[in-house]
């Protein structure tokens, strides 16, 4: 099986922001030429508050399901806490992390769920293991480390993520109410929390807390857009490059930057920094290299990503109807064609989000969104579609936005969402396929 989407507020402006806007920061937290360094505001205790409480969550689900799904209904020993975290693509990752991509002889292995198949690690990106590889340096149980990662990964992605979707808020109020609304505090309405809060309860938040990429991947995209955001591309071009070792949507990410720079300013200036956002696609050419110089592919990835997974080219209109095949034709099992349902749905909020992207000339967000479901929509059929979408920031910070003016759609995410967050963490867990 496969693998693994403004208006300014009612108060008067008050003279004291939550987190507090460059110039109001004293030059002691400056470095010359470079953003300031706030320290962690009122928002940002709120939103690591918040994600402390998710962890906790997450974490008393896997617990629960470890002793109410062992797989024997008389056992009289639950499973390790541990263990129900090494599922799917985490045996990718440990064996990278561990032997390499070429130890050898390598015919096969048996990974994650415990079913055979072939062994097609090229497929992912050198990133993620070469960190676990690092970390189990202090770290000793493999689990452990990989969990690690991906808590402090994701700590600073919701960081991150509140402090984008402030930003936009603050950019639309002050289109709205003029200049004089930079003086409003930059989460003054609670877009960056509320932005945290939908990305933490979505469908598929198990995989922020997994050993797997989406953390920290988000980790090094979402500060990044920061830094591309307040013109800072030097640090944007690492947080590029450094993305792109983990996952090959940092390619997407480089892209959405050229955009980003190109519709910023005056295009004379900014064709003169094109090389900083060029930065991001080095990684991917340097892993393609190494995988040539040790298979002779150069498309050795790609290939790895057709054998193990169907990841072989088709037109959108054929993914689309093999997917829904798949959901509805009695043709997978039941989960698998649930599953497959999610899959069309995640798609379905893909493209209604990227035309909203598009008519409201968010050109930069719509690049990076357009290759993603490119990349997702043109394979045999759709995979992973639902975990993906926890890379679509402009999905979390539309929904925060889109909740300021209508209170009730908090609400009724909340009902929707923790659910099936719970049932997919309770399949995650308990090794059943999640997304």
């Amino acid at each position: 099986m496969p693998k693994s989407a403004f208006s300014p507020p009612a108060t008067a402006p008050r003279p004291v922001p939550s987190e507090p806007p460059d110039r109001a920061v004293p030059l002691r937290h400056r470095l010359p030429g470079r953003l300031p360094l706030p320290r962690l505001g009122p928002t940002d205790r709120a939103v690591l508050w918040l994600y402390a409480l998710t962890r906790v969550g997450v974490w008393t689900t896997a617990y629960c399901t470890g002793r109410l799904f062992t797989g024997d209904g008389k056992a009289q020993r639950a499973p390790s806490m541990m263990s129900r975290w090494e599922q799917w693509d985490w045996g990718y990752y440990l064996h990278v992390a561990r032997d390499g991509y070429f130890p050898a002889p390598v015919q096969g292995a048996v990974l994650g769920s415990g079913a055979a198949t072939p062994d097609n690690r090229e497929a992912f990106f050198p990133g993620f293991p070469l960190l676990l590889r690092a970390v189990h340096l202090l770290i000793r149980d493999w689990t452990a480390a990989g969990l690690l990662i991906s808590f402090v990964a994701g700590a600073v992605a919701v960081l991150s993520l509140a402090r984008i979707a402030a930003l936009d808020g603050r950019s639309a109020r002050t289109s709205v109410a003029g200049r004089g609304a930079d003086r409003l505090p930059d989460d003054g309405n609670g877009t960056g929390s509320r932005a945290v809060l939908f990305l933490l309860l979505s469908p598929c938040a198990v995989f922020l807390a997994a050993g797997y990429t989406e953390a920290l991947f988000l980790a090094f995209a979402l500060p990044c857009w920061l830094a591309a955001k307040r013109g800072n591309w030097p640090l944007a071009a690492a947080l590029a490059a450094a993305a792109t070792t983990v996952r090959i949507s940092g390619l997407f990410l480089g892209a959405a930057l050229v955009v980003q720079l190109l519709t910023s300013g005056p295009l004379t200036k900014r064709l003169r920094l094109l090389h900083w956002p060029a930065l991001s696609a080095l990684p991917a050419l340097v892993y393609a290299w190494y995988l040539h110089a040790r298979t002779g592919d150069w498309m050795a990835w790609k290939h790895a990503e057709e054998r193990g997974w169907y990841r072989t080219f088709h037109s959108p209109w054929q993914a689309w109807r093999h997917t829904w095949d798949g959901a509805f034709d009695h043709t997978q099992a039941t989960p698998y064609a649930l599953l497959f349902q999610f899959e069309l749905v995640a798609m379905a909020v893909g493209l209604a989000l990227l035309c909203l992207l598009l008519k409201r000339r968010r050109w930069p967000e719509a690049v990076y969104l357009g290759l993603s479901l490119w990349a997702l929509g043109t394979s045999y059929w759709y995979m992973s579609v639902p975990r993906a979408s926890l890379l679509w920031w402009p999905l979390w910070t539309g929904l925060a936005a889109w909740s300021v003016r209508r209170p009730w759609l908090t609400t009724a995410y909340v009902c929707v969402a923790a659910p099936l967050a719970t049932v997919l963490t309770v399949a995650f867990t308990s090794g059943r396929w999640a997304g």
